[in-house]
C-alpha cells in the first residue's frame, strides 16, 4: 500500500474513533459523511441525506440510542437486501453496529450476521450496543474490509453503508466479497456515487475522502468493477443527492450460481 493510501486509511481510522469515543462517552458524534450530530443520551438530530434519519422510526426505536447515534452511514442497506430467516450476513465497515443488530433480527435465531470494523473503539461499542440489545446471534470480528477476516464460501449476504467508497483499493473489496459469498449469494449495499462525467478531482473539489465523497467510483466504475471480481445482475439505483452530480445509491448484485464452463476458459474471447 502506498505511503498516500496509508495515510488516507489512517485518517478516516482516526475519524471514526473519534465518532464512536464521543458516543461511548454520552456525547456527539459529527456524522462521516455529513454535518448532523448525534446525540447519544437524548433525542438525534437527524439529517435528511446521512445517517439515522433514513432508517424507520421502527428500526431506530428497536435499537440502544447510542447504536442508532453512531450511524455514519447514508441508506438502509437492511432494507433493500431482502434478508430471509436462516441466512448468514456480513457488513463491511460495520461501525457502532445499527446494520448487524438489524440483520440479526431479520435472519432470526438460525442465521447470524457479522460485522468487519478496522476501528476498535468501533469494535467495543458495537459489542456494547449488541449485549445492551440482548442480540446473541451476532459477531463483530477486526479487520479491513479489502482482507475479511472469514473463510471462503461462508456469507449468504453482504451488505455495507457508506463505507466502501472510503477503501483505497476497492476491487480487492470486490474480489473478497466474491470470495467469502457462496455460490449464489448476492449483496445489498449503500453507498455515495458520482455522475460518470466528474473525474476524480471534480469529485474531491465536492467534499472530502473522510467525508465520502473525494473517494467515490462513478456509475460505470462502480459497474465495471464489480462485474470483473464476477458479479452479475448488477443495479445500481441513485435514491437522492449528496453532493452535485453525486448520489447516495443502492448496489445490488448477484454471484453467479455455477462458473461457466467457457468463461472459465478461453472461448469467450473467440466468439
Amino acid at each position: 500500500m502506498s505511503e498516500l493510501n496509508n495515510e488516507l486509511r489512517e485518517t478516516v481510522r482516526s475519524r471514526y474513533a473519534a465518532a464512536a469515543t464521543a458516543v461511548a462517552a454520552g456525547g456527539t458524534a459529527e456524522d462521516c459523511c455529513g454535518g448532523s450530530d448525534c446525540c447519544a443520551t437524548g433525542a438525534i438530530d437527524l439529517d435528511e441525506n446521512f445517517g439515522a434519519s433514513l432508517y424507520a422510526a421502527a428500526d431506530r426505536d428497536q435499537l440502544p440510542i447510542q447504536a442508532v447515534a453512531a450511524s455514519l452511514g447514508c441508506g438502509n442497506p437492511t432494507a433493500v437486501a431482502d434478508l430471509r430467516e436462516g441466512e448468514r450476513v456480513l457488513d463491511l465497515g460495520s461501525g457502532g453496529g445499527i446494520d448487524v443488530l438489524l440483520s440479526a433480527h431479520r435472519v432470526g435465531p438460525t442465521g447470524k450476521a457479522f460485522g468487519v470494523d478496522m476501528t476498535d473503539e468501533m469494535l467495543e461499542l458495537a459489542n456494547a450496543n449488541a449485549a445492551k440489545a440482548a442480540v446473541t446471534n451476532v459477531e463483530f470480528l477486526k479487520g479491513t474490509i479489502e482482507a475479511i477476516p472469514l473463510p471462503d464460501s461462508s456469507i449468504d449476504v453482504v451488505i455495507s453503508n457508506c463505507v466502501i467508497n472510503l477503501s483505497t483499493d476497492k476491487p480487492a473489496v470486490f474480489t473478497e466479497m466474491a470470495r467469502v459469498l457462496v455460490a449464489g449469494g448476492r449483496i445489498g449495499i449503500t453507498d455515495v456515487v458520482s455522475d460518470d462525467a466528474l473525474t476524480p478531482a471534480q469529485r474531491a473539489e465536492r467534499g472530502d475522502y473522510v467525508g465520502c465523497i473525494a473517494g467515490a467510483l462513478s456509475f460505470t466504475e462502480y459497474r465495471n468493477q464489480l462485474a470483473a471480481a464476477g458479479f452479475d445482475n448488477i443495479e445500481i439505483t441513485s435514491t437522492h443527492a449528496v453532493a452535485d452530480g453525486m448520489h447516495s445509491a443502492i448496489i445490488k448484485a448477484h454471484k453467479p450460481a455455477t462458473e461457466s464452463s467457457c468463461c472459465a476458459g478461453d472461448c469467450c474471447s473467440t466468439q
